[in-house]
């Protein structure tokens, strides 16, 4: 799909956003309200920008065939954006910061703790000056607590927050989800906190100050796996791709290559056992309900995986599709990109991108689907300070 709208056309239409974020989690956040129709401007050190500009190989391949300096992972959370260079260290790229901040509606940082208040651009200074103003700072570890002061990223995360724990072999060591996922996970807890401030600061006139911190919101999203331990007091062991609670429900091995089973109740795993051709099993004793799968499936995955391996993976698509039983192929990157279900919901995009002499830029697209308002891609990402005179002219008629 390509998408060369120049207007806004998402439910955040006249919502301006100074994004003081670099890395994921909160370009994420503020991809996604750019999505939704927000301006943002991103504010960037002159001459270097975003620290994943350089976070590659690979880079965008340019019309002259060779790599530009915008990596791939710059790429993935910064269209929808306009970039500003400024050395906000400065006092006079301080003062603009602030000026600026006074034309938005949102601030969103991702210093240290304390970090700006140095340069009066933390959230009490901000929103004495500015009290509409919503100000979001995320940080590793929040602002308060014991490890306030140390510096966060998504692999600290994931270890201190306990999902690398659950992750992996059985026998293997801790393994870190293949994405930076914690990142990933607080840039949205970032993005519903805003708008909730927002809708509050509509109906109050008075903006806040939203703190989320990557640990918070990596603790938040071991949902189940979490209060299994608080029910039961038992911490929950690595399980590959076997779930803690369900059974039948992971990879099972096929004559050519791999498929996920979900056998989420017992019907559905008395229709996998009839697909399959083990009616016996359907209503055996050790396996007719499923915390009777649970307690027995050291007996029970093998003989299942032994009926698995007799077919090939379009064979057990076919088997899972007639019998009602979710599952289905482990695509790799090529096949789930190239497959009909992304291109039919327009998950993969491609934008004009001549800042960067490539032509295009290919994009993963925004999954939300709004019926009347619906999300645009206005801009690609934007070379560092590819902005600044534009918006300086806008919004504030001076000179950086």
């Amino acid at each position: 799909m390509s998408n060369t709208s120049t207007q806004s056309t998402g439910p955040l239409k006249g919502i301006r956003v100074l994004d003081l974020t670099r890395i994921l989690a909160g370009p994420t956040c503020t991809q996604l309200l750019g999505d939704y129709g927000a301006d943002i401007i991103k504010v960037e050190k002159p001459g270097l920008g975003d620290d994943t500009r350089s976070w590659g190989p690979p880079y965008v391949t340019g019309k002259d065939g060779e790599p530009t300096a915008e990596s791939a992972y710059y790429l993935s959370a910064n269209r929808n954006k306009r970039s500003f260079a400024i050395d906000l260290t400065t006092e006079e790229g301080a003062k603009t910061i602030l000026e600026l901040a006074g034309k938005c509606d949102v601030v969103i940082e991702n210093f240290k703790t304390g970090g700006l208040k140095k340069y009066g651009l933390d959230h009490e200074a901000m929103l004495i000056k500015y009290p509409n103003l919503v100000y979001c700072s995320i940080t590793g570890f929040g602002q308060t607590g014991p490890n306030s002061h140390k510096p966060g990223y998504d692999l600290l995360a994931q270890a201190y927050g306990g999902i690398m724990s659950l992750t992996g072999d059985k026998n293997g060591e801790p393994m870190k989800v293949g994405v930076a996922i914690a990142d990933v996970v607080c840039g949205l807890y970032a993005g519903t906190a805003i708008l909730a401030a927002l809708r509050s600061r509509d109906q109050t006139g008075l903006g806040q100050h939203i703190d989320i911190g990557l640990v918070d919101t990596q603790v938040a999203w071991l949902i189940n796996a979490g209060t299994n331990y608080l029910c039961s007091g038992k911490a929950t062991q690595r399980l590959g791709n076997e779930h803690p609670n369900i059974v039948p429900y992971q990879v099972f091995e096929a004559a050519d290559g791999h498929v996920v089973v979900a056998a989420g109740n017992d019907t559905q795993y008395q229709r996998l056992c009839v697909g399959l051709g083990r009616d016996d099993l359907a209503q055996h004793p050790d396996y007719i309900t499923n915390a009777l799968r649970v307690a027995n499936r050291e007996t029970l995955v093998p003989i299942l995986t032994s009926e698995t391996k007799k077919h090939s993976k379009v064979k057990l698509e076919e088997i899972l599709e007639q019998q009602g039983v979710p599952g289905g192929p482990i695509n790799t990157l090529p096949e789930v990109l190239a497959s009909d279900q992304v291109a039919a919901r327009d998950m993969q995009i491609s934008m004009d991108d001549d800042h960067a002499q490539s032509g295009k830029v290919e994009l993963i697209g925004n999954p939300v689907k709004f019926s009347k308002t619906p999300v645009s891609y206005r801009r690609p990402p934007p070379a560092c300070g590819q902005h600044t005179d534009e918006i300086l002219d806008e919004l504030l008629n001076s000179e950086p």
